[in-house]
């Protein structure tokens, strides 16, 4: 069997098939992909809010944020444009530690995750409140680079890697579900890599 440069598929080099979605190929690349353009970030002025439906609005700096218990954690991720890296390390805050100081109203149901250029991820609560969901400034040891998310990446590696929202900036909590803007745009609302969620009707 012949396979493009940096591509592999599941079974091959004693990786195990349960760990790769249908209709992913394994990679050892991380190919860059977003709307629009890499912002422009100014850290002077940059911090991290959560709103909504909670009983007090929160933010704070990068610093602050950085202070907070810091996690390790391996995962693989999946996007949707097929490729798959397994073992990604990241680094960052937790988001049930981040979420430790903020109460919630009780009729809260999903988030609405919002990046700069007004880039939105819809997730349902209890997926974004999974232990292994970070807030991650660093990957594979080092920082996180602009084109793939630097100060802050979301890092929701048990979906589709649309959700691992890049140049987040705030958590907006709600009582029902909102398109974000690729699922405006024909993506699943919920994307599990499993059972190819990728578009909608899938």
């Amino acid at each position: 069997m012949r396979f493009r440069r940096g591509k592999r598929p599941s079974g091959v080099v004693g990786i195990d098939p349960s760990r790769v979605p249908p209709g992913q190929y394994v990679t050892d690349r991380f190919p860059v992909l977003h709307a629009g353009v890499v912002p422009d970030i100014d850290m002077e002025t940059w911090d991290f809010k959560v709103m909504g439906l909670v009983a007090t609005e929160r933010s704070w700096t990068f610093d602050e944020i950085k202070a907070m218990p810091s996690t390790d954690h391996i995962a693989d991720i999946h996007c949707v444009t097929k490729w798959s890296k397994l073992d990604t390390r990241w680094e960052g805050v937790r988001i049930t530690d981040l979420m430790s100081g903020v109460t919630l109203n009780d009729e809260v149901s999903h988030v609405l995750v919002q990046a700069e250029h007004g880039y939105t991820a819809n997730l349902p609560l209890g997926d974004f409140l999974r232990p292994e969901n970070l807030l991650a400034w660093s990957f594979d040891g080092e920082p996180l680079e602009l084109e793939h998310g630097w100060p802050l990446r979301l890092v929701v590696p048990h979906l589709y890697f649309w959700k691992s929202v890049k140049w987040v900036r705030s958590f907006r909590f709600l009582d029902h579900d909102v398109a974000g803007f690729w699922e405006r745009n024909g993506y699943h609302m919920y994307g599990d890599p499993f059972r190819e969620q990728r578009y909608w009707g899938s």
